[in-house]
């Protein structure tokens, strides 16, 4: 009876792990989708499709130390116009509901406030799952690089 549980139980738990992996798997996936598409909203100034990516509690930490909210990041998004605007090497690490994407962005051109940009970040965003199942970016921060 008890080498009967214990294979039972063996059984459960190696077709709950490979679930569970490939849940994080799907999340880490939707994530990368999310930040490529925020990418692509940002290069075309359109606020609005980013909008929903971002908690209403939104904290981000430009490369210069400046901290901005939600509104300041979309109004700033408004009316920029890029000659080059990238990112790349996005990588997602899942921790239950959280989940942190990393990677790296070029952009070359004029921001919606009218500033001139050209330059190199690596970039850190907080991802939660809220509690009506979307995923949410909570903290954004960038860090310039050397060109």
């Amino acid at each position: 009876m008890k080498r009967t549980t214990t294979l039972a139980l063996f059984a459960l738990i190696c077709t709950i792990a490979p679930l569970s992996l490939l849940a994080q798997t799907d999340v880490a996936a939707s994530i990368t989708r999310l930040e490529y598409e925020w990418a692509a909203a940002q290069k075309a100034g359109d606020a609005a499709k980013i909008a929903p990516m971002l908690a209403d509690t939104f904290v981000n930490t430009d490369v210069d130390g400046s901290v901005s909210g939600k509104a300041q990041l979309l109004s700033n998004l408004k009316g920029g116009k890029w000659e080059h605007n990238e990112i790349s090497d996005v990588k997602v690490t899942v921790y239950g509901d959280t989940a942190i994407a990393t990677g790296a962005w070029v952009g070359k051109g004029v921001d919606g406030d009218g500033t001139k940009v050209d330059r190199h970040e690596r970039w850190t965003d907080a991802w939660v799952k809220m509690p009506d199942g979307k995923w949410q970016c909570v903290s954004s921060q960038q860090t310039a690089l050397k060109k």
